[in-house]
């Protein structure tokens, strides 16, 4: 961006069902000079809910008399979210009940898909939105994310803030407008990255919530990296952000919102079920 550097369930049912549907797209965004919002864009380098049945009681004879089934008994399990493993699960926030989990079909892939799901108390997590299909960075995942390393953050983290270049399409997140969410020149498959950041959502890595996407504070240092954002696909990878087709979007931005606590949950499929 041309701002200041400012499994599924092991087995990977969810990956094959979107090979075969073709949701998945190929490859934020690149141009040249930028450091690391930067780890937005840069230039190109060199269950199931389970449900136990009780067994019917109460059948057979009784001093000649038929006996009758008592009614059954059922105790339903709150559902997870099906992509996550147990090490996962347990990063999330038990005050989280809004959840963006973006998983990637290889560590070294930049392809993606996203799902949006919201917890009920009872039931258990949602889903929300259909597979939705999305670009991360072009080396694809890390869990220890450095800058400038062209990869896409594997973890837990809020979403507190948006922004954008264009009007407030409807998010109750606190939105920034503003001209400097501009992007220019061209992404690592030869692609124009012009409109990537119309619209925004700061990924809290390495960041303070509670700010303008645009603010560069780096709590970790600046080694660590940042400006990770959620923001308008563009058709290509990016260098450490999370990309959608501007349509869905500006629709996540309208789900979002921050009385649900909302998080992402992102990295590639096998990380993301340990």
């Amino acid at each position: 961006m041309s701002v200041r550097p400012v499994r599924p369930v092991r087995g990977r049912p969810l990956i094959a069902a979107l090979l075969a549907t073709g949701l998945l797209l190929t490859g934020c965004s690149g141009f040249g000079g930028a450091t690391d919002h930067a780890d937005n864009v840069g230039s190109a380098p060199g269950g199931t809910a389970a449900k136990d049945k009780g067994a019917a009681v109460g059948a057979g004879t009784t001093g000649g008399a038929t006996g009758r089934s008592a009614p059954e008994a059922q105790s339903v399990q709150p559902e997870e979210i099906p992509e996550l493993g147990p090490a996962t699960r347990a990063k999330i926030s038990p005050q989280a009940s809004q959840a963006v989990v973006v998983t990637g079909m290889e560590r070294d892939s930049s392809t993606s898909s996203l799902v949006v799901y919201e917890r009920d108390p009872v039931t258990g997590w949602q889903a929300v939105s259909d597979v939705w299909p999305a670009h991360n960075a072009v080396r694809g995942w890390t869990d220890d994310h450095f800058q400038g390393d062209l990869r896409s953050p594997i973890g837990v983290f809020d979403l507190t803030d948006a922004g954008g270049k264009l009007a407030n399409p409807g998010t109750k997140l606190p939105y920034d407008r503003g001209s400097a969410f501009e992007a220019s020149g061209d992404g690592f498959e030869g692609e124009a990255l012009a409109g990537s950041f119309d619209y925004v959502v700061a990924i809290n890595y390495n960041r303070l919530s509670g700010t303008t996407p645009l603010d560069w504070t780096r709590p970790l240092g600046e080694d660590k990296g940042g400006g990770i954002w959620l923001h308008v696909d563009h058709g290509g990878p990016t260098q450490g952000c999370v990309s959608l087709p501007r349509g869905r979007m500006k629709q996540l931005l309208r789900m979002l919102d921050p009385a649900k606590r909302p998080i992402v949950v992102m990295g590639d499929a096998d990380s993301l079920s340990d």
